[in-house]
């Protein structure tokens, strides 16, 4: 910010119009100004399109940068980590909304519902996990042991 401020203020006819400063107006402008009143005039320009913009994707985000202070991501050192940070804030905010949305008592019903219904099929559940877990590890395993990245196949057991 860049500051303007003069002493002729306190002589002007029209200081207590102006200003309730004692010591005169003080003027703020931003180093960015122009680049300010560049996208003023784009979004007056094009004001239908920023206002669907807006309504549709840029709520979240406005909310969770501006509202929560999440202005930049505080895991830095990969971005697995970055995007496991991005993931428990979205979780975060989806969990507000539904609160926000749903009736609590519903919500519980809801959820009521959800338990009953896993723990009266868990040993279906189970069977189906662990035949899927087991396809999975065995996957996994015959890739990383048998795979040769020269050619990019796959090589036969011994």
């Amino acid at each position: 910010m860049k500051h303007y401020k003069t002493c002729a203020c306190l002589s002007c006819e029209l200081f207590k119009k102006c200003t309730k400063n004692a010591r005169g107006r003080l003027i703020e402008r931003s180093q960015h100004a122009d680049l300010i009143y560049q996208n003023k005039v784009r979004i007056e320009n094009n004001y239908e399109i920023y206002r669907r913009r807006q309504a549709i994707v840029e709520h979240p985000y406005g909310v969770i940068k501006r509202q929560w202070d999440f202005y930049y991501i505080m895991t830095k050192k990969s971005i697995k980590h970055a995007s496991a940070d991005v993931g428990l804030i979205f979780t975060a905010y989806n969990l507000k909304r539904i609160f926000n949305l749903v009736d609590l008592n519903m919500l519980k019903m809801y959820l009521k519902r959800t338990a009953m219904f896993y723990w009266l099929n868990k040993t279906h559940l189970k069977a189906f996990y662990a035949v899927v877990n087991f396809e999975i590890n065995v996957s996994v395993f015959f890739k990383s042991r048998n795979y040769c990245s020269g050619n990019g196949l796959y090589l036969p057991q011994n």
